[in-house]
Parts: C-alpha cells; structure tokens; sequence
C-alpha cells in the first residue's frame, strides 16, 4: 500500500511539473508572440495617424559633448484612458530587438496582465506618459508571455521607449530596487519619496521576483531623456520594430 501511494505522489509530481514547464515555456512563448503581434498592430495604428499630422518644427539642442539633437520642446500628455483601454507601445531592446508589448489602463490580472492582447498594466493614479511624476507600469515575470522576466538585467542607460499617438518618449533606465509586495512607495510621484513634489519626469517597471516565485517584486526606475512626434519618425533604435511584426 505504502508502495502504490509513493507512485502516485511521485505520478503526481511528476505531471505537475510539466504542467509548470508548459505554463511557463510553451504557453508562454505562444501568448509572447501574439503579445507581440498585438502591439505591432497598435503600433501601425498610430503611425497611419501620424501621416494626417505635420511635423512641428524643432530646435536644435546642444550636448555639453558637442552633440547635437532635436528638441521638440515640453512633451504632450494624453488623458488617462477607460478601464483596460490600450493606450500605448512599450519597446525594451535590452529584453529583446524584437520585444514590444501593448500597454493598457489598469493592472487587472485578467484584463490586462493575463491578455493575449497586452501583457503590461498602467498603475491608475500614476501618471502618464511625459508627464512630470511616476510613470509606474507592472507585468508578470514569468507566465502569461514572461513579459518582464528580464527586467532584472536592466543596465543603466538602457533606453525605454514608450510610443503613443502622440509620439516617442525615451526614458533611460537608472537603477532598481528590491521590494515587498506591499512597497507601494514606488509608485509615489517620486518613487520611494512620500509627499515630495516631483520636478522630474519618471517610468517605474514593477514584476514579481525572483523568476517563476512571487516572495518578493523588483521595481526598476527611469527619468525622462527626450520625445519627438510620430511625424519626426521613431528613435533610430528601434526604426526596424515599430510598426513591424
């Protein structure tokens, strides 16, 4: 009796680690690929609206180095759009040339974090995006198309960029933190910072951590470099993806 009871545990943990090998590897690289083919629509879509908007014209900002870049002045900020709405593109070249993800209002798990369609929430009550405060977005690490299970691997400087119908904005990526699941502060106007008012531009990625456990979360953190209009065309580096499946 002892005997048949140890196969079957043994039979039982046996299928539930490939239910978790499927979960995580096969249904998560399915749900990545449609994640990625959803945004690449949504990205397509803003560029036919960009065609209809004439380019404004910029002036020329100069680099304490002598470089020389476009300046198209303090950048738009869109309303806050309905429950699960998408309303944004993100591109992180760090976790992939061709990772990008549609962003949608709200952090719901079935809505927006589990969707074939999306994979990243916005935090409401956290800004938008290029607005001066806390950009503070959230995704699962791994499951449900492993959206930022390299988040981790994050190097300073490393761009983010966000693409709406308004244009590109270029955050850079400066640092990370360790938290507990209930570390709301991170999403504080500025970050970890209650009660100070923000003078700066931020994005806060938020994801459970470490890879496949829930214990703990990491938020990593950027300022805002730059933005330009859909008309100007994207950041060089990523001109190849936007658009693109």
């Amino acid at each position: 009796m002892i005997g048949v009871v140890g196969e079957l545990l043994v039979t039982a943990g046996v299928l539930v680690l490939l239910f978790l090998g499927w979960q995580t590897w096969w249904q998560s690289g399915v749900l990545a690929a449609q994640q990625n083919s959803a945004a690449a629509q949504q990205s397509q879509k803003y560029l036919e609206q960009a065609t209809k908007s004439p380019t404004p014209t910029p002036t020329t900002k100069v680099a304490p180095d002598g470089t020389k870049t476009a300046d198209y002045g303090t950048p738009p900020v869109m309303k806050a759009p309905g429950f699960a709405q998408a309303f944004a593109v993100i591109y992180v070249p760090r976790f992939g040339a061709d990772w990008k993800r549609t962003i949608r209002e709200s952090v719901d798990v079935e809505a927006v974090l589990n969707s074939y369609d999306a994979g990243v929430g916005h935090y409401p009550g956290t800004k938008m995006p290029g607005a001066v405060g806390n950009f503070a977005i959230a995704a699962h690490d791994t499951g449900y198309g492993n959206t930022f299970i390299d988040v981790s691997k994050l190097q300073v400087g490393d761009a983010i960029y966000i693409q709406t119908n308004e244009g590109y904005y270029t955050y850079r990526f400066r640092n990370m933190e360790y938290i507990t699941p209930n570390t709301v502060q991170v999403l504080y106007d500025v970050p970890q910072v209650a009660g100070a008012k923000a003078t700066d531009r931020y994005i806060t990625l938020t994801t459970c951590n470490p890879p496949y456990h829930a214990q703990e979360r990491i938020a990593a953190f950027g300022t805002l470099e730059s933005w330009q209009p859909l008309s100007a065309g994207p950041p060089k580096e990523i001109a190849a993806e936007v658009g693109g499946n």
